[in-house]
């Protein structure tokens, strides 16, 4: 059976992206065609980039490194839950992205974003990331606004309708997961 990650893509004290990524996890975990699991970057305690080779190497020298890496070679595609931070991700999903290389490859990818502008800037950044990644990215995404899925901009209470977007992105990650698993 295909297992999806849902990537939390903050690690902000007092950050939305938890409630947001256990809405997603409550919603896809109705499904019987996949499993579904919650990936929090900030369990992974990822410093700044401090392996001394580029990680399309593969040669982690960081136990953190070799952890996370495990972890993410054990998916095959991924939600990504992203703030909109200045126009884009936030730098700790960045940074967690960055770490590992082969991993990501040949997987599919979804979006669930949040922000002023619903964020859709930071997703756009993240379809360029994930091209290079080899990962890709499906069409359907669901963009949530601070300021109408949000009480006080802090408070998740999204509108019902989202459901629905969500839904469809799944299809299309678990459609593209299952296509792409050949290639791995």
């Amino acid at each position: 059976m295909l297992k999806i990650g849902i990537i939390v893509g903050s690690t902000r004290p007092g950050r939305n992206a938890s409630a947001v990524a256990q809405w997603v996890n409550d919603i896809a975990i109705k499904r019987t065609d996949v499993d579904f699991e919650l990936v929090d970057i900030a369990d992974y305690d990822l410093p700044l980039l401090d392996e001394p080779y580029p990680p399309a190497m593969a040669q982690y020298t960081k136990d953190h490194t070799k952890i996370w890496a495990k972890k993410i070679n054990t998916l095959d595609g991924f939600v990504f839950v992203t703030p909109e931070y200045n126009h884009s991700v936030s730098a700790a999903l960045k940074n967690a992205i960055d770490f590992i290389y082969a991993e990501w490859n040949n997987k599919a990818a979804g979006f669930v974003s949040y922000g002023s502008a619903s964020g859709t800037r930071a997703v756009e950044h993240l379809r360029q990331i994930m091209a290079e990644l080899q990962v890709a990215d499906v069409r359907a995404q669901v963009m949530l606004s601070l300021f109408t899925d949000f009480e006080n901009f802090s408070e998740f209470k999204p509108d019902a309708r989202h459901e629905e977007s969500v839904n469809a992105m799944l299809d299309q990650v678990i459609a593209w997961s299952g296509a792409l698993k050949t290639l791995r």
